[in-house]
């Protein structure tokens, strides 16, 4: 297979030439030319105050090369160092492990394409690491919608994620890649980062559940914000429940507790295929909450059997 890399902005410093800590910034991306452009340039002046240096590896996951223009076109007008790689194979997992092999210095960044931080995002991430004795910190992904949504869609907070207080200690189950920093080295206690099997979703809890049975550890930064664009054609019910069934759909590849996550979906439809009709009573927004967590789970049972209701990641 071949592999095309290009180096752009030649001239940054060596981040292992000074005792400065250096953070690359991976991004994953496929098909996202305007969604990427606005990433590259809130990233281009992210505070650091001396603390550390940084620069931005972008993994395209097109075998077209649709972002080697945006990159390019970008780093003629900035002096942010961007490594572009190109990782033809249209799977997730794959396209990180590309982003890993171009990423230099002490720490590793995750963060979406379809994301995008604020000012002093890295400088809080990194804070919250020398303070808080873990090997990673992760933030919140806070929704950014492009238009007014639909009424359902603000009251049932579908976009919304979990928050915790900041220095919370994480599960693996509550872990994500979409807005992360984590030391380079633990890397080395697992055999491979992310794991090719989990082609379209579910690579990143995969990647913590063996980081975090190694020992490693992850805590929360609330502070440490990344925001994520919601574009109209996200916000619609087909989107959602095509999103519930592709998770649902990747659950089962995760070894751990198989038995017991069998036993609560198969508690779980049933309950969920009864109360519908009364929830409907309550609003479009609470029935269609529980018609995601039903198909969620629904889709977690055929997985089971071999059988899955998605295959394709949604853009």
């Amino acid at each position: 297979m071949t592999r095309v890399v290009e180096i752009v902005n030649r001239a940054a410093p060596n981040p292992m030439s000074t005792k400065v800590r250096h953070i690359s910034v991976c991004i994953c991306t496929y098909k996202r030319a305007d969604f990427l452009k606005r990433l590259l340039q809130r990233l281009k002046n992210q505070r650091a105050d001396g603390l550390f240096t940084y620069s931005v590896v972008v993994s395209d996951n097109d075998n077209e090369e649709s972002a080697r223009d945006v990159v390019r076109a970008f780093s003629s007008t900035s002096c942010l160092h961007v490594t572009y790689c190109n990782e033809p194979r249209q799977n997730i997992a794959l396209a990180r492990n590309r982003a890993l092999e171009h990423a230099e210095g002490d720490f590793v960044a995750f963060i979406d394409d379809d994301e995008f931080p604020a000012e002093d995002w890295l400088w809080n991430l990194f804070n919250a690491y020398q303070k808080g004795g873990a090997d990673g910190v992760l933030g919140p992904v806070v929704p950014h919608f492009e238009s007014d949504p639909p009424r359902w869609l603000e009251r049932g907070k579908f976009f919304d994620r979990p928050t915790h207080p900041s220095g919370y200690k994480l599960t693996w189950s509550e872990a994500r890649t979409g807005n992360v920093l984590f030391r380079r080295d633990i890397l080395n206690s697992i055999d491979v980062p992310f794991r090719s099997q989990f082609s379209t979703a579910g690579e990143d809890m995969d990647f913590f559940r063996r980081l975090m049975e190694k020992g490693s550890t992850f805590i929360w930064c609330n502070e440490a914000v990344a925001f994520e664009t919601i574009p109209p054609s996200r916000c619609k019910r087909s989107y959602l429940l095509k999103r519930a069934m592709l998770r649902g759909s990747n659950f089962p590849k995760h070894p751990a507790d198989r038995f017991k996550n069998v036993v609560k979906s198969l508690i779980a439809v049933p309950c969920y295929a009864v109360a519908l009709p009364i929830l409907a009573v309550f609003g479009e927004h609470v029935f269609l909450k529980y018609l995601i967590k039903l198909l969620d789970h629904l889709s977690r049972l055929l997985a089971f059997l071999g059988l899955r209701l998605a295959i394709e990641r949604q853009t």
